[in-house]
């Protein structure tokens, strides 16, 4: 007998990672036991943080940080992934995302360690290079060379890249119809079980409160968001958002409350989300038209937010809300 998607049954597990937590909700035949699905996500995001995490001192990442320039480290494939995914947008983006920005990062209090004065200063005024300058992959042999002084850190793509990991573990269950996440990053399997897209928020840039500005509709993609108004410090009077600007070694003086792209996976999306944040509307709209990303900008105006959009997902401010 055929079954229909009424028989369907919902399941949405969840667990924690990368200071955050990650979720998948899913649909699968009725007798389908969720246990063995829910161990095998929570080891491959527990994978992914033990390479790419700056909180934990012994990951692969750090262990790659500490090693002496000009010296080749063995790495493990999927680090190997998201660097190499990395310096392609920073070539891409010339130099807007940039994985060579550790240090910075943990001198304003975005990592493990709190924001220093001393820490501050070197970051602004260390001579800095990109990572797609410093960095040498050999692919094939998974090494890295790093051609310099660098501090890397991952945290504007590796969640997405988590995610893109979930959603193939997924698929190794036999699964077709499912939605996962890590944070602000999501990436649709297929439709709903009655054909329908997967109805994906775009949130409302506040600071206080938590509403929806517009609603995707997700089918067989990602979509990663990037913006000020959830994850910052606060240096004197000032907020300052996670986002770094790679000129200047600080977080970004100006920027667009947030953006929003949608890509085929999740590691490009979150990666060029970032960006896009640094490159700004009049910068970031041109970049993604000639390469083809979906792109949402969402600025302050006043009381209000204004859109700006460009691709084929936000055909106009309008289709975005």
């Amino acid at each position: 007998m055929s079954r229909t998607y009424t028989d369907m049954i919902r399941h949405a597990l969840n667990g924690p990672t990368m200071g955050t937590r990650w979720s998948a909700i899913l649909y699968t035949a009725p007798g389908f036991d969720p246990a063995p699905l829910h161990a095998a996500l929570a080891q491959t995001v527990a994978e992914i943080d033990d390479q790419m995490s700056t909180w934990k001192p012994e990951s692969d990442l750090m262990r790659l940080n500490r090693a002496p320039a000009d010296t080749w480290v063995a790495v493990p494939a999927h680090l190997m992934a998201v660097l190499e995914a990395g310096l392609a947008i920073g070539r891409a983006s010339d130099g807007a995302f940039d994985i060579a920005m550790g240090d910075a990062v943990s001198a304003w209090g975005f990592c493990a360690a709190e924001a220093s004065e001393e820490g501050i200063r070197a970051a602004l005024s260390v001579p800095r290079r990109p990572a797609h300058e410093v960095l040498e992959l050999d692919r094939a042999g998974l090494r890295v060379r790093k051609h310099g002084p660098v501090a890397l850190d991952l945290c504007g793509i590796a969640k997405g890249y988590g995610v893109d990991r979930l959603a193939e573990t997924v698929k190794g269950f036999g699964i077709t119809s499912a939605l996962l996440s890590i944070d602000g990053e999501l990436r649709a399997i297929g439709t709903q079980p009655d054909g329908q897209p997967w109805a994906v928020a775009v949130e409302r840039p506040d600071h206080a409160h938590r509403a929806a500005q517009s609603v995707l509709a997700l089918t067989g993609a990602a979509v990663a968001t990037s913006g000020d108004y959830r994850h910052w410090v606060e240096v004197g009077r000032a907020r300052l958002s996670h986002t770094m600007d790679p000129t200047r070694g600080a977080p970004l003086a100006q920027s667009p409350a947030s953006v929003t792209v949608v890509a085929p996976n999740c590691m490009l999306a979150d990666g060029w989300a970032t960006a896009m944040m640094v490159l700004g509307r009049d910068k970031g709209r041109p970049l993604a038209r000639k390469i083809g990303l979906s792109v949402l900008f969402l600025e302050r105006a006043g009381e209000g937010v204004t859109s700006a959009a460009v691709g084929p997902v936000f055909e106009t401010e309008e289709a975005a809300r």
